[in-house]
């Protein structure tokens, strides 16, 4: 009888134990949770405020972890006093970015309920396409000893929607920027009244004379229709003599345009090629763009 006993209270206690620990994996996601004194109903991945089971991103990509509905927070004056910390880690286990006391514009508390946290990623440099990465995240209380974390691994991948063809040249990033949004542009989609801008990073293999290169660099854009929106023929004529720094043009060589005022039938095919005036080394890249006012 006593023996029945002991076996009860430890199942209880045990019981309790696994209570106020947990550990959770999403298997279409790969994201894992560990809980210790906090619990959390969800975790998941948002892109545009929509829940996703991927984990690659298109570089310039943001997404978003969301812990929903999350309890165990001590509570003082009817608020809770979370904390979060963020950290992104390469294969080789170097830090690409950190973030620290998230939710310290927060000095009163949150008085959310139920309770939503969340932390943001752009997937951008010094992150680059074509490698993995593992989030971490962190979450304290403040007034209390509960903790929470997530980790989760995820690729970042070129924008597929980009062609490149090459000779003799090798890059390290192609991707699409809008000025006025300060964002990388991932969906192809732009707006008439913004500066878009097409970008080149880490460019090689031009021919190098006393520590500069000679590129050209056109720029034409057509529509569905046949008809031309616009051509530039050298954007680089007034470096054809002087040429430009090895240093500056391996770090980024870009081109914009803005369609405002323009009529024209979606998409519009933009095309950009950069050429060697002292070599053979070429590389031309073009994509689709939905075009909307």
């Amino acid at each position: 009888m006593k023996t029945s006993v002991i076996a009860i209270t430890f199942l209880v206690l045990l019981s309790g134990c696994q209570f106020s620990k947990s550990v959770n994996k999403d298997f279409l996601s790969g994201l894992l949770t560990k809980g210790d004194g906090i619990s959390c109903e969800d975790a998941f991945i948002t892109v545009n405020d929509e829940k996703i089971n991927r984990n690659d991103f298109v570089y310039g990509e943001t997404f978003v972890v969301n812990f929903s509905k999350i309890e165990g927070f001590n509570m003082e004056n009817e608020s809770v006093f979370p904390d979060m910390f963020l950290t992104v880690l390469n294969n080789a286990g170097d830090t690409m970015l950190y973030a620290d006391d998230l939710y310290s514009d927060y000095p009163d508390g949150i008085k959310l309920d139920p309770l939503l946290l969340t932390s943001e990623v752009t997937a951008a440099a010094p992150m680059a396409s074509g490698n993995e990465y593992k989030l971490f995240v962190n979450i304290i209380d403040k007034k209390g000893a509960g903790t929470f974390s997530a980790e989760y691994l995820f690729k970042v991948v070129p924008n597929d929607k980009i062609v490149n063809e090459s000779t003799n040249v090798e890059f390290d990033e192609i991707y699409l920027y809008s000025a006025e949004q300060e964002r990388v542009i991932v969906d192809n989609k732009v707006k008439k009244d913004e500066t878009t801008y097409f970008v080149f990073e880490g460019l090689t293999g031009f021919t190098e004379v006393g520590g500069m290169v000679f590129p050209g660099l056109s720029l034409k854009g057509t529509d569905k229709g046949g008809k031309q929106i616009f051509n530039f023929e050298d954007l680089f004529a007034d470096y054809t003599e002087t040429g430009l720094t090895v240093e500056d043009f391996n770090k980024r060589v870009l081109s914009n345009f803005s369609l405002s005022g323009t009529e024209l039938l979606n998409p519009l095919r933009c095309e950009i090629l950069i050429w060697d005036k002292k070599g053979d080394a070429k590389i031309k890249s073009y994509t689709d763009l939905e075009v909307s006012q």
